[in-house]
């Protein structure tokens, strides 16, 4: 059994960065799975954001947010990172931490959830 708990949501103008946070807590260490980032707006399916590999810390990114997003590990704090620069009002979303199984990074391979973090970017 793993706990994800998301933080560090909130309002930003865009342009702005935010920071994400999730820590897990349970038996197992996040190394020993791939970890990934998710966001879902209102009225819209939960879209892949970004996720990085158990081994090699590989990132991962969707292209709406290559080159603006960047997502780390700290194994030994079991925390994985978000963070956001130059955020659009498109990234408006409750962002949810979650773990992968394998290789399958839909919301289909995640076996854990966090309850999310709303960020809401508007001016």
């Amino acid at each position: 059994q793993v706990q994800l708990v998301e933080s560090g949501g909130g309002l930003v103008q865009p342009g702005g960065s935010l920071r994400l946070s999730c820590i897990a807590s349970g038996r197992e260490s996040i190394s020993r799975n791939a970890m990934a980032w998710f966001r879902q707006a209102p009225g819209k399916e939960r879209e892949f954001v970004a996720a990085i590999s158990m081994s090699g810390n590989i990132p991962l990114y969707a292209d709406s947010v290559k080159g603006r997003f960047t997502i780390t590990r700290d194994s030994g704090a079991n925390t994985v990172t978000l963070q956001m620069t130059n955020l659009k009002r498109e990234d408006t979303a409750v962002y949810y931490c979650a773990r992968a199984r394998g290789d399958d990074w839909s919301a289909y391979g995640m076996d854990y959830w966090g309850k999310g973090t709303l960020v809401t970017v508007s001016s």
